[in-house]
């Protein structure tokens, strides 16, 4: 664990447990050096403890990169909260964790990730101002999915010389939120839509509204495609995963998208452009901080609005520098951090 913090530079690790609830979570404070860290709150079965806190940990290093990318002045977090078979009762958990975020002393906010919502958010409220996304405040994953959107139209244009997607084939895998929210806006752009879920039933909805075409989730990664769109949960690339790649791009919303590092250097080799995961599925983070922040609509679309622009900032030095995106964005994101 020590080891994990000290390779991703993490400042703080913080455990909670609530037996009268049940709740067991996790906080990683990856960096506040350019103010709080925001991070979601996930709420998932986890194989073991471990698995829980190198998730924290990986994912909060994601955010302080998304964060300093997006210009804003946040710091990187997570919290994990493992979920158990049964619940007695969810609002209670969440207002439980609802004071641990708030012992913290706003050093941490929170806001909806994977298996939570925006009423889970609601009953943390009951405990602490330092959390966003609340019914009041709306569900970032339009907006994260407007961003992942016009992202793929960036590298739709770096990689295939056209920022049109009519006609392209679009494989998405995860029809979660903001997976099913940029199913929706490829197919209103006309592209054709490949598409995975282990939820059998979003993916019939998908056949049904978008026309796509269902691929089994393990052979989706092997089906040829114009850009690939990871958009579940947890690293899908490693060094199997990509040497099955047929795609020209790979650009979604998910986070954590790489093993590691190093499987970026192989989509490179093999002529894969790849948009680095915190670069592009900035604009839920980019809701939820600016909406804290009481910001208004206009204000924050003028803000996801960049995201393009700072991809194919990210393309263009990757390009002349003869290095994966990825090892670009990193290099950007912590010379912001660290100078």
């Amino acid at each position: 664990m020590f080891a994990l913090m000290q390779s991703t530079r993490t400042q703080s690790l913080h455990l909670f447990i609530d037996p009268p609830t049940g709740l067991k979570a996790v906080v990683a404070i990856h960096s506040d050096q350019l103010g709080p860290a925001l991070g979601g709150c996930r709420y998932l079965p986890y194989a073991d403890d471990e698995s829980a806190v190198n998730d924290a940990i990986h994912l909060a290093q994601g955010m302080s990169y998304k964060a300093a990318l997006a210009g804003l002045a946040l710091g990187g977090g997570k919290a994990v909260i493992m979920r158990n078979a049964h619940v007695e009762n969810r609002a209670a958990l969440f207002e439980a964790f609802g004071r641990f975020v708030d012992s913290l002393q706003g050093r941490f906010i929170t806001a909806v990730d994977s298996g939570t919502s925006t009423q889970d958010m609601d009953c943390i409220a009951q405990s602490t101002p330092h959390v966003t996304s609340t019914t009041a405040s709306g569900d970032p994953s339009p907006h994260a999915a407007m961003g992942v959107f016009a992202g793929i139209r960036a590298t739709s244009m770096a990689r295939l010389g056209s920022d049109n997607l009519e006609g392209l084939r679009v494989a998405v895998q995860g029809l979660g939120n903001v997976g099913y929210a940029l199913a929706e806006q490829l197919h209103a752009a006309g592209a054709e839509l490949l598409v995975s879920d282990l939820d059998a039933g979003k993916v019939r909805l998908a056949v049904e509204q978008f026309g796509a075409q269902p691929v089994a989730n393990e052979a989706l990664t092997s089906t040829p495609c114009d850009i690939f769109a990871p958009c579940g949960v947890g690293p899908v690339l490693n060094g199997q995963s990509v040497m099955q790649l047929r795609c020209a791009a790979v650009a979604g919303a998910a986070n954590h998208q790489l093993t590691q590092l190093q499987v970026a250097d192989q989509l490179e080799k093999r002529g894969i452009l790849y948009a680095p995961d915190y670069v592009i599925n900035a604009g839920g983070l980019i809701y939820v901080a600016l909406t804290h922040r009481g910001a208004d609509l206009g204000t924050i679309t003028a803000h996801l609005a960049r995201i393009p622009s700072r991809l194919t900032e990210v393309f263009a030095h990757a390009q002349a520098e003869k290095r994966s995106p990825a090892r670009v964005a990193q290099m950007l994101a912590e010379r912001l951090l660290y100078g």
